[in-house]
């Protein structure tokens, strides 16, 4: 299972991205993925999350600004990020839980930083 997380970069305040995760050997079906991120100085959170049968669930504090969606057929799970603010500046993980064997799966990172 690799997990690779893409569509970090350097945006303006008030701007708006898609951060795309795309998870080879596996089905999706079988795996809850979520978002997090990992802020300078701060610990991992957790952003939204889209279950095995494709519900979404964005963190309360995410929920005006954040969508989350998945195509099984390709195997990615994409994270639009919108009104983004300097606190957004973070590095996003994606991570892929087995829900059957319990197994987590993590990829690389991609960081985002919002400035002027």
């Amino acid at each position: 299972v690799q997990l690779q997380a893409s569509g970090g970069g350097l945006v303006q305040p008030g701007g708006s991205l898609r951060l795309s995760c795309t998870i080879s050997g596996i089905n999706l079906n079988w795996f809850d993925v979520t978002w997090y991120r990992q802020r300078p100085g701060n610990q991992r959170e957790r952003v939204a999350t889209i279950t095995s049968g494709g519900v979404p669930n964005v963190a309360d504090a995410a929920k005006a600004r954040v969508t989350i969606s998945r195509d099984a057929t390709r195997g990615t799970v994409d994270l639009q990020v919108n009104g983004l603010t300097p606190e957004d500046t973070a590095t996003y993980y994606c991570n892929a839980y087995e829900i059957f064997q319990h197994i987590n799966y993590w990829g690389q990172g991609t960081l985002v930083t919002v400035s002027s």
